[in-house]
């Protein structure tokens, strides 16, 4: 009996791929539980969530952390994630010699419409294993924020996060890794348009 089975890649072997030119320098491709995964067109509502993200953060972050949109971080053996933004803790190489890890990370955000329900089942647990403390993901199909904290594996040795918290549109939250500094989602939210 023959058993077909997807190859899983390592991250020295995804990092091997891309120096042979394996992947186009425009495909959007992230490693997730060792599957080279192709991220799909982003919507209108994404791309202008993102934009006023950008807008907003720098202002708001400054020189106290870095930010960045849509670059690697390195979680686990197998996973390599391009969040749409990351802010990681300042480093004199500013990552020149390494991708940011776990312990770099201090806040990970998400977009999501149609990748709803992939961010929430699939890289949250991820994010949850490799110990990052908070997550936001901008959904953008119920229209609101969810925030995750507190890393944890349950009895089954499946991970997530102990706390989830919802943040409404009209509502301003602080930024989880700088309570001083706070984002105005009335600011960062697309209005809603009629279908």
């Amino acid at each position: 009996m023959t058993i077909i089975q997807p190859k899983r890649f390592t991250l020295d072997e995804y990092h091997e791929l891309t120096k042979l030119g394996f992947f186009h320098e425009d495909e959007h491709i992230e490693l997730i539980n060792g599957e080279i995964i192709q991220i799909i067109c982003k919507g209108t509502a994404h791309a202008t969530c993102l934009r006023n993200l950008l807008s907003k953060l720098p202002k708001l972050v400054r020189d106290k952390a870095t930010l960045q949109s849509k670059s690697p971080i390195t979680l686990l053996l197998n996973s390599e994630h391009e969040p749409d933004l990351t802010i990681v803790k300042n480093r004199p190489d500013n990552y020149l010699l390494a991708h940011p890890s776990p312990d770099d990370v201090l806040l990970i955000m998400e977009v999501a419409d149609s990748s709803l329900s992939y961010d929430q089942d699939v890289k949250i647990p991820i994010y949850a294993q490799a110990g990052i403390s908070d997550c936001w993901i901008f959904n953008l199909l119920d229209n609101y924020l969810e925030c995750y904290s507190e890393p944890s594996q349950d009895n089954h040795g499946k991970y997530g996060y102990l706390d989830k918290r919802i943040v409404l549109p009209n509502q301003v939250v602080a930024l989880s890794c700088f309570p001083d500094l706070s984002l105005d989602l009335n600011k960062v939210f697309p209005p809603k348009l009629n279908s």
